[in-house]
């Protein structure tokens, strides 16, 4: 396996794990809730035969740092990931963001001046309104949410996480996502980031979308049972010059729900730069 987290890194919302891999242009992958970089493990072998490819998972989230009352909002995400490319001294990378991870790096784009190079963005959260009802509900009674005992919390957690597919994953890849919030530190940041969810992160951002300054891909899972495709298109009529590829029979995780068809797009565009 070519995922790894042999790296630590010191932010200003905790310590950060991260890896890297490959030789070629520099591609950093920023995932999503409640996912950590081991979402892109069955991509990152195939991608680093062509980039050095740069993944973390973010704070509150798989091995990265998890504390009482942390900051983990879409705000404090996309300075995060302002600090990483300069701790890795990347100055325009390419990069491909997956659900929150695309709120997180517009953020960084539009707000904290981050150059990409090209753009991919994955059945992204990005605009309003986003989160469903359990996530609403979640995120009004986070005290008892807290209070349920480890089993009932790993049934939670399991069966939000397959609610996102409309594809089986591999078991193993499936408790490897559950894995992380079984803690009592997971317990705990698993419900944090419910909390923080706030759509004024992405408000802020929406009327500058047209403003993006790189090519941009959008590539959507048409069967997303959490974000629809319609909000993939409204994306797409933001930012005009991006192009807009819904993939056939495939959920919120392309990455892992269809690999294979995710590289096919992710490759020939980061390398050709085209917006096809």
């Amino acid at each position: 396996m070519s995922w790894h987290l042999d790296q630590r890194v010191a932010t200003s919302a905790g310590v950060v794990a991260a890896g890297a891999e490959g030789d070629g242009p520099d591609l950093v992958l920023a995932h999503g809730w409640p996912w950590s970089s081991f979402s892109w493990h069955r991509v990152i072998p195939e991608l680093e035969n062509y980039f050095r490819v740069h993944w973390y998972d973010m704070p509150g989230y798989g091995r990265s740092a998890k504390t009482t009352g942390q900051r983990t909002s879409l705000d404090v995400q996309g300075q995060i990931f302002a600090e990483m490319l300069e701790h890795w001294g990347l100055e325009r990378p390419l990069v491909v963001a997956h659900d929150f991870g695309g709120a997180t790096t517009l953020r960084a784009h539009l707000l904290h001046a981050c150059e990409f190079d090209r753009y991919v963005l994955m059945n992204v959260v990005a605009m309003r309104p986003w989160g469903s009802e359990f996530f609403d509900h979640v995120g009004r009674h986070v005290e008892a949410f807290l209070k349920l005992p480890p089993h009932i919390h790993q049934a939670v957690v399991r069966a939000y996480i397959e609610g996102a597919l409309v594809n089986d994953l591999d078991r193993a890849d499936l408790e490897r996502l559950v894995e992380p919030w079984l803690s009592e530190e997971g317990h705990r940041s698993f419900y944090q980031q419910f909390a923080q969810a706030d759509e004024k992160y992405t408000a802020e951002i929406e009327p500058s979308f047209g403003a993006v300054r790189c090519p941009v891909k959008i590539i959507w899972g048409r069967d997303d049972p959490w974000i629809p495709l319609e909000r993939g298109a409204a994306l797409n009529r933001l930012i005009h010059h991006a192009s807009f590829k819904p993939l056939a029979d495939v959920g919120h995780l392309p990455q892992l729900e269809a690999p294979k068809l995710v590289l096919e797009e992710l490759v020939g565009f980061l390398l050709e730069g085209g917006t096809d």
